[in-house]
Formats: structure tokens, C-alpha cells, sequence
């Protein structure tokens, strides 16, 4: 028990840079506390302790904000940060190292008994104010951006953002491609790579293929102008209208690319 404990801690400090000492963590995070009352709220439900399960859980709940049912089944280095408006269902599991930020929702789309909630598989992150809704996986060290819905499975290694959730892969493109793309971004002013690599962004993916279009279609008409220019024509000598860059900054700024972090961390 005590070495679990210890274990719950050293995650505090690991994943949270504004813990400073033991003695704070110990007594000033509700998350911590969260755990370690569900740690005896569910050993009391598998001795079949059911009312006195749920009186610890509901005590748990008035001091820390944080509903966590007593049947869930939760591994080892739990963190739940902030954590107010957490609820976790009966037959929710989670594995190892996951971590869960504020206003998350692990819960059930059906009032039938059995499988009703999501397991979530080691080392997946749960950003704030996601809703996981139902009995599918959420695979290994998968991320969930803040507000996302979530209804259907996610493979492992995967970001889901927007509601409702969309699957994101990570893809990660050759050197060649990776150049032509910033020489073209250069060309522009405009950055496509706004936003933090280990959060795929939508937008960002999309606006990186506009910007693969667009150097083929450069290197289209460099050809074209090149074999008019040998055949005596002078149609290619005038030049292209300029970009300005300041109008580029205005967009960017307007932009909500890569704004916010997936998780939703605060503190």
C-alpha cells in the first residue's frame, strides 16, 4: 500500500512542473487524494461492502470534486490533475502512468448493465473537459485534446480532437517532403508548422497538403515559363505580384492553430 502510495506521489512530480515538495503534494492535490480514496472504496466494493463503498466515494467526492465510482478499476501511477468536475463510471478501467485533467468524463451511452464505459490502455493523456463515452479501448499512450467527444475506439499512439472526435494518426513525412513544404511556407510568410508535433492538428495537416499543391503546381509553371522562354516568348518575364508579409502575421495571429495544448494544462 505504502510503496503505491509512493508511486502515486513520484507521478505527481513527474508530470506536474508546479509541484515543489512531498509535503505539498501530499496535502494540496486533490487528485492525489481522489486515488487514494477510491483505493479503499474499492476494496471495500470487492468485498461486496457496496453501501460503505459508496459512502466513501461520495465522501471523496464532496471534498475533492472528483467522482470516481468505486467498481473502476484504475492502475498504478494514476494522475488526475486539478481535477474538479472528474467522473468516472463503474466499468471504466485504466491502466498505468494515464493521466486525466479537469472536467473529463469517463462514462456510458446505455442504461444496460455489463461493459458500459471505456478502458483506457497505458499511458493515454485525457485533456480537459474530454468526454470518453462508452465500452470501447482507447489504445496505448493515445491522446484525447480538451472538449473532445469520444465515441468509438482509438488505436494506439493516436490524437483525437473536435466533437465529434476524429482520429489522427501520426504521419510523419520523408526529409524531401519536410523541405519542400517549409520552402514553401517560406515562400508565403506563413508557418505551417505551428503547432506542437507530438498534437497532429487538423487544420495544420490540411493546410501542410495546400501547401504540397501548391510547389507542384510552382514547379509546373517554372517548367512551363522555361519551355516558352526557349521558343523566343517573353509571356513568363513579367513578375508575379508580391506577398506581403505583414498580412500573413495578421492571419497567423487571427489563427487558432496550435492555440491550445491538447491536454488543457493550466497550472
Amino acid at each position: 500500500m505504502f510503496k503505491r502510495m509512493k508511486e502515486d506521489i513520484a507521478s505527481v512530480f513527474h508530470r506536474d512542473p508546479a509541484a515543489r515538495n512531498t509535503f505539498e503534494v501530499m496535502t494540496c492535490y486533490p487528485g492525489l487524494h481522489a486515488v487514494w480514496w477510491h483505493h479503499l472504496a474499492h476494496a471495500l466494493w470487492t468485498r461486496k461492502a457496496f453501501w460503505l463503498a459508496r459512502t466513501v466515494s461520495n465522501f471523496a467526492r464532496w471534498t475533492t470534486g472528483i467522482e470516481i465510482h468505486p467498481g473502476a478499476k484504475i492502475g498504478h501511477r494514476f494522475f488526475i490533475d486539478h481535477g474538479m468536475g472528474v467522473v468516472i463510471g463503474e466499468t471504466a478501467e485504466i491502466g498505468d502512468d494515464v493521466t486525466l485533467y479537469q472536467g473529463v468524463t469517463l462514462g456510458g451511452t446505455s442504461w444496460n448493465k455489463g461493459k458500459r464505459h471505456p478502458t483506457l490502455e497505458d499511458g493515454v493523456v485525457v485533456g480537459a473537459g474530454a468526454k470518453v463515452l462508452g465500452p470501447f479501448t482507447v489504445g496505448k499512450n493515445a491522446k484525447i485534446g480538451s472538449n473532445a467527444v469520444v465515441t468509438k475506439a482509438v488505436p494506439a499512439e493516436a490524437t483525437v480532437v473536435g466533437i465529434p472526435g476524429r482520429v489522427i494518426m501520426r504521419e510523419p513525412q520523408g526529409d524531401e517532403q519536410d523541405r519542400k513544404r517549409q520552402a514553401m511556407a517560406e515562400k508565403l510568410g506563413f508557418d505551417a508548422y505551428g503547432v506542437s508535433q507530438d498534437t497532429p492538428d487538423p487544420v495544420a495537416k490540411a493546410i501542410g497538403q495546400m501547401l504540397d499543391h501548391m510547389h507542384a503546381v510552382d514547379s509546373r509553371i517554372e517548367g512551363m515559363c522555361g519551355a516558352l522562354k526557349e521558343l523566343g516568348s517573353d509571356y513568363c518575364a513579367k513578375d508575379l505580384p508580391s506577398l506581403d508579409d505583414h498580412d500573413f502575421e495578421a492571419l497567423k495571429d487571427d489563427a487558432p492553430v496550435g492555440s491550445a495544448p491538447a491536454s488543457g494544462k493550466q497550472g
